[in-house]
Protein backbone atom coordinates (compact mmCIF):
# COMPACT_ATOMS: atom_id res chain seq x y z
CA UNK A 1 0.00 0.00 0.00
CA UNK A 2 1.59 3.46 -0.50
CA UNK A 3 1.10 6.45 2.31
CA UNK A 4 2.78 9.14 3.13
CA UNK A 5 4.85 10.17 6.37
CA UNK A 6 3.74 11.95 9.15
CA UNK A 7 6.62 11.63 11.85
CA UNK A 8 9.31 9.59 12.67
CA UNK A 9 11.17 10.12 15.93
CA UNK A 10 14.62 8.54 15.09
CA UNK A 11 16.12 8.87 18.90
CA UNK A 12 12.93 6.21 19.69
CA UNK A 13 12.64 4.72 16.37
CA UNK A 14 8.98 4.83 15.92
CA UNK A 15 6.75 6.40 13.72
CA UNK A 16 3.45 7.24 11.85
CA UNK A 17 2.43 6.32 7.82
CA UNK A 18 -1.39 7.97 6.70
CA UNK A 19 -2.32 5.01 4.33
CA UNK A 20 -4.17 5.42 0.85
CA UNK A 21 -6.83 3.90 3.13
CA UNK A 22 -7.24 6.83 5.11
CA UNK A 23 -5.98 5.15 8.30
CA UNK A 24 -2.62 5.44 10.44
CA UNK A 25 -0.03 3.10 10.99
CA UNK A 26 2.90 2.72 13.58
CA UNK A 27 5.88 1.31 12.25
CA UNK A 28 9.22 0.87 14.40
CA UNK A 29 13.19 1.21 13.18
CA UNK A 30 13.13 -2.81 12.11
CA UNK A 31 9.87 -2.06 9.73
CA UNK A 32 12.28 -0.40 7.45
CA UNK A 33 13.50 -2.35 5.05
CA UNK A 34 16.93 -0.21 4.63
CA UNK A 35 18.48 2.23 6.57
CA UNK A 36 17.59 5.05 4.92
CA UNK A 37 16.24 9.03 5.84
CA UNK A 38 12.82 9.89 6.17
CA UNK A 39 11.00 12.26 7.26
CA UNK A 40 7.19 14.33 7.61
CA UNK A 41 6.22 13.98 4.06
CA UNK A 42 8.03 11.33 2.34
CA UNK A 43 5.74 9.02 0.26
CA UNK A 44 6.27 5.19 1.32
CA UNK A 45 5.19 1.86 0.16
CA UNK A 46 4.54 -0.76 2.97
CA UNK A 47 2.53 -3.76 3.49
CA UNK A 48 0.20 -2.90 6.54
CA UNK A 49 -0.23 -5.63 9.14
CA UNK A 50 -3.17 -4.83 11.62
CA UNK A 51 -2.22 -1.28 12.86
CA UNK A 52 1.02 -1.87 11.82
CA UNK A 53 3.22 -0.86 8.78
CA UNK A 54 5.70 -3.23 7.65
CA UNK A 55 8.58 -3.39 5.19
CA UNK A 56 8.34 0.42 4.59
CA UNK A 57 10.31 1.93 1.77
CA UNK A 58 10.69 5.26 0.23
CA UNK A 59 9.25 6.21 -3.12
CA UNK A 60 9.44 10.32 -3.18
CA UNK A 61 11.63 11.97 -0.77
CA UNK A 62 10.29 15.35 0.31
CA UNK A 63 11.87 18.03 -1.85
CA UNK A 64 14.04 20.59 0.49
CA UNK A 65 13.44 24.60 -0.57
CA UNK A 66 16.52 26.13 -1.26
CA UNK A 67 17.72 29.49 0.90
CA UNK A 68 17.61 31.79 -1.87
CA UNK A 69 15.67 32.37 -4.71
CA UNK A 70 16.03 29.70 -7.65
CA UNK A 71 16.79 31.13 -11.34
CA UNK A 72 13.67 31.38 -13.67
CA UNK A 73 13.75 28.75 -16.64
CA UNK A 74 15.36 30.22 -19.67
CA UNK A 75 17.58 32.59 -17.77
CA UNK A 76 21.47 32.14 -16.55
CA UNK A 77 22.73 33.61 -13.28
CA UNK A 78 24.56 36.31 -13.93
CA UNK A 79 28.22 36.17 -14.56
CA UNK A 80 31.50 39.13 -14.13
CA UNK A 81 34.69 39.27 -15.34
CA UNK A 82 36.06 37.27 -17.79
CA UNK A 83 33.08 34.76 -18.24
CA UNK A 84 30.53 37.47 -18.07
CA UNK A 85 30.03 37.72 -21.67
CA UNK A 86 29.70 34.25 -22.80
CA UNK A 87 28.32 33.08 -19.76
CA UNK A 88 25.23 35.39 -19.48
CA UNK A 89 23.56 34.30 -22.72
CA UNK A 90 20.06 33.26 -21.91
CA UNK A 91 19.70 29.10 -21.61
CA UNK A 92 17.59 26.84 -22.95
CA UNK A 93 14.46 26.11 -21.03
CA UNK A 94 13.69 22.53 -19.06
CA UNK A 95 11.20 20.64 -17.94
CA UNK A 96 11.27 20.12 -14.19
CA UNK A 97 9.46 16.67 -13.84
CA UNK A 98 7.05 16.54 -10.57
CA UNK A 99 6.33 13.86 -8.25
CA UNK A 100 2.79 12.77 -8.27
CA UNK A 101 0.01 14.31 -6.09
CA UNK A 102 -0.78 11.74 -3.01
CA UNK A 103 -4.14 11.83 -1.74
CA UNK A 104 -5.89 10.00 0.75
CA UNK A 105 -9.47 8.40 0.99
CA UNK A 106 -12.33 11.03 2.15
CA UNK A 107 -9.74 13.70 1.94
CA UNK A 108 -10.04 17.81 1.22
CA UNK A 109 -8.85 17.96 -2.26
CA UNK A 110 -7.47 21.04 -1.84
CA UNK A 111 -5.37 20.17 1.16
CA UNK A 112 -4.67 16.36 0.77
CA UNK A 113 -5.66 16.15 4.10
CA UNK A 114 -8.53 13.68 5.53
CA UNK A 115 -12.24 15.38 6.28
CA UNK A 116 -13.17 17.01 9.55
CA UNK A 117 -17.12 16.69 9.10
CA UNK A 118 -19.39 14.51 11.38
CA UNK A 119 -20.44 12.54 8.69
CA UNK A 120 -17.19 12.00 7.90
CA UNK A 121 -16.04 10.86 10.93
CA UNK A 122 -19.01 8.83 11.50
CA UNK A 123 -18.50 6.91 8.36
CA UNK A 124 -15.26 6.38 8.81
CA UNK A 125 -15.83 4.59 12.46
CA UNK A 126 -18.70 2.37 11.04
CA UNK A 127 -16.47 1.81 7.66
CA UNK A 128 -12.90 1.88 7.99
CA UNK A 129 -12.39 2.53 11.30
CA UNK A 130 -15.05 -0.50 12.93
CA UNK A 131 -12.71 -2.13 14.49
CA UNK A 132 -9.93 -0.18 14.40
CA UNK A 133 -8.50 -0.15 18.24
CA UNK A 134 -5.36 1.73 17.50
CA UNK A 135 -4.44 5.61 17.21
CA UNK A 136 -6.11 8.62 18.10
CA UNK A 137 -9.93 9.95 18.16
CA UNK A 138 -10.37 13.82 18.76
CA UNK A 139 -13.08 15.09 20.84
CA UNK A 140 -15.34 16.16 17.53
CA UNK A 141 -14.65 12.47 16.37
CA UNK A 142 -16.01 10.94 19.29
CA UNK A 143 -19.38 12.84 19.19
CA UNK A 144 -19.76 13.21 16.02
CA UNK A 145 -20.70 8.76 15.82
CA UNK A 146 -22.27 9.39 19.30
CA UNK A 147 -24.72 11.73 17.59
CA UNK A 148 -24.99 9.91 14.57
CA UNK A 149 -25.75 6.77 16.82
CA UNK A 150 -28.73 8.20 18.71
CA UNK A 151 -30.01 9.38 15.59
CA UNK A 152 -30.10 6.16 13.65
CA UNK A 153 -31.59 5.03 16.20
CA UNK A 154 -34.38 7.55 16.44
CA UNK A 155 -34.78 7.20 12.73
CA UNK A 156 -35.15 3.37 13.22
CA UNK A 157 -37.47 3.23 15.72
CA UNK A 158 -39.73 6.13 13.92
CA UNK A 159 -39.59 4.01 10.55
CA UNK A 160 -40.90 1.08 11.98
CA UNK A 161 -43.57 3.28 13.67
CA UNK A 162 -44.63 4.11 10.31
CA UNK A 163 -44.33 1.04 8.81
CA UNK A 164 -46.64 -0.77 11.29
CA UNK A 165 -49.09 2.13 11.44
CA UNK A 166 -49.38 1.72 7.68
CA UNK A 167 -49.38 -1.86 6.97
CA UNK A 168 -51.64 -2.39 9.98
CA UNK A 169 -49.66 -5.24 12.12
CA UNK A 170 -51.27 -6.07 15.41
CA UNK A 171 -50.35 -4.97 18.64
CA UNK A 172 -48.62 -8.48 20.05
CA UNK A 173 -46.33 -8.59 16.95
CA UNK A 174 -45.09 -4.96 17.03
CA UNK A 175 -43.71 -5.19 20.14
CA UNK A 176 -40.97 -7.69 18.91
CA UNK A 177 -40.18 -6.26 15.52
CA UNK A 178 -39.33 -3.42 17.26
CA UNK A 179 -37.19 -4.97 19.47
CA UNK A 180 -35.74 -7.27 17.27
CA UNK A 181 -34.54 -4.59 14.80
CA UNK A 182 -33.13 -2.13 17.23
CA UNK A 183 -31.04 -4.71 18.99
CA UNK A 184 -29.66 -5.49 15.60
CA UNK A 185 -28.79 -1.69 15.73
CA UNK A 186 -26.98 -1.78 18.88
CA UNK A 187 -25.16 -4.82 17.93
CA UNK A 188 -24.08 -3.80 14.93
CA UNK A 189 -22.88 -0.28 16.83
CA UNK A 190 -21.03 -1.94 19.67
CA UNK A 191 -17.59 -2.77 17.97
CA UNK A 192 -17.03 0.64 16.51
CA UNK A 193 -18.60 2.16 19.78
CA UNK A 194 -15.82 0.51 21.78
CA UNK A 195 -13.22 1.25 18.78
CA UNK A 196 -13.91 4.91 18.98
CA UNK A 197 -13.50 5.29 22.83
CA UNK A 198 -10.57 3.49 22.87
CA UNK A 199 -8.92 6.03 20.29
CA UNK A 200 -10.39 8.90 22.90
CA UNK A 201 -8.63 7.76 25.51
CA UNK A 202 -5.61 7.34 23.49
CA UNK A 203 -5.75 11.18 22.97
CA UNK A 204 -5.76 12.12 25.75
CA UNK A 205 -2.26 9.67 26.38
CA UNK A 206 -3.88 6.98 28.27
CA UNK A 207 -4.38 3.27 27.84
CA UNK A 208 -7.21 2.00 25.98
CA UNK A 209 -7.59 -0.49 29.18
CA UNK A 210 -9.25 2.43 31.16
CA UNK A 211 -12.34 1.47 29.05
CA UNK A 212 -12.28 -1.55 31.62
CA UNK A 213 -14.00 1.43 33.95
CA UNK A 214 -17.11 1.01 32.50
CA UNK A 215 -17.63 -2.12 34.58
CA UNK A 216 -16.98 -0.74 37.93
CA UNK A 217 -19.38 1.65 39.67
CA UNK A 218 -18.86 5.12 39.15
CA UNK A 219 -16.53 4.09 36.10
CA UNK A 220 -18.58 5.39 33.19
CA UNK A 221 -19.21 8.88 34.90
CA UNK A 222 -14.99 8.62 34.59
CA UNK A 223 -14.97 7.75 30.87
CA UNK A 224 -17.68 10.26 29.91
CA UNK A 225 -15.36 13.14 31.45
CA UNK A 226 -12.65 11.50 29.64
CA UNK A 227 -14.60 11.96 26.01
CA UNK A 228 -15.23 15.73 27.34
CA UNK A 229 -11.51 16.37 27.92
CA UNK A 230 -9.43 18.37 25.13
CA UNK A 231 -6.73 16.63 22.66
CA UNK A 232 -3.05 16.23 23.81
CA UNK A 233 -1.30 19.17 21.58
CA UNK A 234 1.93 17.14 20.86
CA UNK A 235 2.37 13.46 19.04
CA UNK A 236 2.20 10.45 21.80
CA UNK A 237 3.04 7.05 21.60
CA UNK A 238 -0.84 6.26 19.99
CA UNK A 239 -0.28 8.55 17.09
CA UNK A 240 0.52 12.04 16.10
CA UNK A 241 -2.32 14.67 16.68
CA UNK A 242 -5.03 14.05 15.17
CA UNK A 243 -6.13 16.09 11.95
CA UNK A 244 -8.02 19.82 12.87
CA UNK A 245 -6.94 20.01 15.87
CA UNK A 246 -4.84 23.33 16.86
CA UNK A 247 -1.13 23.47 17.72
CA UNK A 248 0.28 26.29 19.34
CA UNK A 249 3.08 27.21 16.77
CA UNK A 250 5.87 27.32 19.86
CA UNK A 251 3.98 24.26 21.91
CA UNK A 252 7.05 22.64 23.36
CA UNK A 253 5.81 19.37 25.30
CA UNK A 254 6.96 18.89 28.87
CA UNK A 255 10.35 16.00 29.05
Amino acid sequence: MRGEMLHYDEAQGFGFIEGADGNRYGFAREDLRQAMAVGKGTEVEFTPSGGQARDVFPIHAPVARSAGPMPQPGRSVPQFGRRGVADSQPAPAQAVPRAPRYEPAYSDAAYGEPSTGLWSYFWRAITTNYVNFSGRARRKEYWAFTLFMILGGVVLGALIGIFAAVSGQDEQSLPIMVLFLLSAFGLAMVLPSIAVTVRRIHDLGLSGWFYLLIFVPFGGFVLLVFTLLPSQKHDNKWGPVPEGVSVPALYIPDA
